[in-house]
């Protein structure tokens, strides 16, 4: 079992949160870099392809892009590469304090419950692809759709969503939505949202996420994680869900179920973040899609990504 116990026992840094992303972050070649020069990093990888008796580590590095890009192997395949920057800036040095929080953006979570020693590696990695899992067997039960509403309030959005049977994936920041449904049904509020002035881009997804369609996906994980075991987390972990602070074992089981089918937060989990202290952000994994939401979020948040060698070690 890999342990990741040491991060327990960095000292804390108040100011600082720690960051993980979602789908949509993936590229291939992620990770390459870090498990070929940084021995933690490729102790991750080998770790992981071990926990699921498969070569993650060879879809993340050569792809081909639609395998990574899977539902069922993007979701471990995220996790995965963040935990594997975050070992490598912690051996690098780069990194030498644990945060004041922990959040992730939807799959993100269960890095963050790794990084914050709720879940074992392993553990945290075959829960993630059996949530991946399930979803994409949701997604093929019945096809829904996505679309990001750019430059209406949230409230507007909720009437529009309400008026044509879509809802509220993601709140990622002032004026930038998600909205999932039914094909037919995003389709309409979309139509509906430019009529009011919004900007409206079809995203290229395989379901409509966050949303009552991924309810089967819930109810598998509810048994899945029945069986799971969380300790209290060594970081307060920020919900997706409600955006409280979650410190004890026993919520995450709950949080990992009602995440699926409930809207993202973002807005609200780094204004709660700010709200306590947080004055430095660091995302761990590939891309800086959360450090760009943070910054039209509240600007004062100093940012910084962590996904390659050069970021490990500067």
């Amino acid at each position: 079992m890999t342990d990741l116990s040491f991060l327990s026992r960095l000292p804390v840094a108040a100011d600082t949160a720690w960051l993980f992303p979602g789908q949509g972050a993936q590229a291939v070649g992620m990770g390459r870099d870090l498990a070929e020069q940084i021995p933690a990093a490729r102790a991750i990888f080998d770790a992981a392809d071990a926990a699921l008796g498969l070569s993650l580590s060879s879809i993340c590095f050569e792809g081909p892009e639609a395998e990574l890009t899977q539902t069922v192997n993007t979701q471990p395949a995220l996790v995965v590469h963040a935990i594997a920057a975050l070992a490598a800036a912690v051996d690098a040095g780069t990194i030498t304090h644990r945060p004041a929080f922990v959040a992730g953006h939807s799959l993100g979570e269960y890095a963050a419950l790794i990084a914050a020693n709720a879940v074992p590696f392993e553990d945290g990695v075959r829960l993630v692809r059996e949530r991946g899992r399930l979803m994409q067997v949701a997604c093929d039960a019945e096809r829904g759709t996505m679309a990001a509403v750019l430059g209406m309030e949230p409230d507007a959005v909720l009437a529009i969503c309400n008026e044509h049977g879509t809802a509220i994936c993601n709140i990622n920041a002032p004026g930038n939505m998600t909205i999932g449904g039914t094909v037919a049904a995003v389709e309409a509020a979309s139509a509906a949202a430019v009529a009011a002035g919004a900007k409206v881009i079809p995203l290229t997804v395989s379901g409509a996420f966050h949303t009552p369609l991924m309810q089967s996906a819930a109810d598998g994980m509810r048994a899945v994680l029945r069986e799971a075991a969380f300790s209290d987390p060594s970081v307060p972990v920020i919900s997706n869900v409600t955006t409280k602070t979650l410190t004890s074992g026993t919520q995450f089981a709950a949080e990992l179920v009602d995440q699926i089918t409930s809207p993202v937060l973002w807005v609200d989990s780094v204004r709660a973040m700010h709200a306590a202290g947080v004055t430095k952000v660091i995302e761990f994994g590939p891309g800086r899609v959360l450090s760009g939401l943070v910054k039209r979020i509240e600007r004062s948040i100093e940012t910084r990504n962590i996904g390659t060698v050069e970021d490990a070690r500067s």
